[in-house]
């Protein structure tokens, strides 16, 4: 198989720590390593995308599988182009049993670049901060980021304060939080901004002092029209229309 048909082609995609160079090697060492050997069943000779947080990926070949350790020949270098232009920070306020996993992951899958789990005043799940949440958050951004061909995984922060959240939002990009009791729609907000940050309630929604501080910070109340969505449903649809409006979808 020629370096053509690896650009036509669809391959497992493994992200890897440290500096590639072309004709150089790779290794991978960690659950991934056990995941190529034992479930995919590669050998010697087949191709993968090896990711690094460099903006490019690297097309590769295997020359040499264990269960513990698999080396890698990379073929190419070559930028990303799955990659949205478009830097989404989502603040997620944290909902009820396992609807941060979807959020995550379909916000991943979406282009979202960094989530920030928050606990404001009408969060009836508030895990500690020494939980394992965290971590299992961030197997599911890379799982989600793997399966859609991202070129990064989305940085997942620990779980923050609401005012703490909102101080760390920046005034030079826009930034929105969705409010049950109305606002703007997203397109008179957001135009072709390289920066954008989304801001979505729990279930029970923002409180009344917590969106007069977010605005104060310099955020704007922002609808995603007549119907209410579910504390899940929200990032992505909101996700979605900004992918769209910025010509990423």
């Amino acid at each position: 198989m020629g370096l053509t048909d690896i650009s036509q082609l669809r391959f497992p995609r493994f992200f890897v720590n440290g500096e590639l160079t072309v004709g150089g090697q790779a290794v991978i060492t960690n659950s991934d390593a056990k995941h190529i050997c034992t479930v995919l069943r590669m050998k010697p000779g087949e191709k993968v995308v090896l990711c690094s947080d460099d903006g490019y990926e690297y097309p590769s070949e295997i020359i040499f599988v264990q269960e513990n350790c698999v080396r890698f020949t990379v073929l190419v270098k070559r930028p990303n182009d799955t990659e949205p232009g478009i830097y989404v920070r989502l603040f997620q306020c944290m909902p009820k049993g396992d609807k941060l996993d979807t959020v995550v992951q379909k916000a991943t899958e979406l282009g979202v670049s960094e989530i920030i789990p928050v606990i404001s005043k009408r969060c009836m799940s508030k895990p500690h901060k020494n939980s394992n949440k965290i971590n299992r958050l961030k197997k599911i951004a890379e799982h989600a980021a793997k399966q859609s061909g991202r070129g990064i995984i989305p940085q997942i922060h620990e779980f923050m304060s609401f005012n703490d959240a909102i101080h760390l939002y920046n005034k030079d990009n826009p930034g929105v939080i969705f409010y049950e009791n109305g606002g703007k729609r997203i397109n008179e907000i957001v135009k072709n901004n390289t920066n954008i940050d989304v801001f979505v309630g729990c279930e029970g929604g923002f409180d009344a002092a917590e969106i007069e501080a977010a605005v104060n910070a310099g955020f704007v109340r922002a609808s995603l029209g007549k119907r209410i969505l579910r504390t899940e449903t929200a990032p992505i649809a909101a996700i979605a229309i900004l992918m769209n409006i910025t010509g990423d979808i």
